[in-house]
């Protein structure tokens, strides 16, 4: 009877990181955004990782107003929460991002879609 090691390379990690070096660019409610992951819980299994966490974002969108009102700027600093997965440097990301309770509008979450490279 023989007894054999297995190696726990095949295992799942899952750790908490501050930053992981992704930049994305994408698409979200009629607008662009460009982020980097931010603090996010991160499970890998060599070459792909999943991040479920915060995205620091540039949300670049041009609001549609009537003549004579006053408009946002077009770039904006913004905050958004969603996945983000790896596969060695190709990054694909679906975030969700809050947009808030206007005089028009009411307030809402808003998800997009991404596609960025890791560092």
């Amino acid at each position: 009877m023989a007894l054999t090691a297995k190696s726990q390379t095949n295992v799942i990690q899952t750790k908490a990181t501050f930053f992981e070096g992704v930049i994305v660019a994408g698409y979200v409610d009629q607008g662009a955004y460009i982020n980097c992951a931010g603090p996010a819980i991160k499970f890998s299994k060599k070459p792909l990782a999943i991040l479920v966490g915060l995205l620091p974002s540039l949300r670049i969108k041009k609001d549609k107003v009537a003549t004579g009102a006053t408009q946002n700027s077009v770039i904006t600093p913004n905050l958004g929460a969603g996945i983000t997965a790896t596969y060695k440097h190709l990054a694909i990301q679906v975030p969700v991002y809050y947009n808030a309770k206007t005089s028009t509008k009411d307030g809402k979450w808003n998800p997009g879609i991404g596609i960025g490279y890791k560092f």
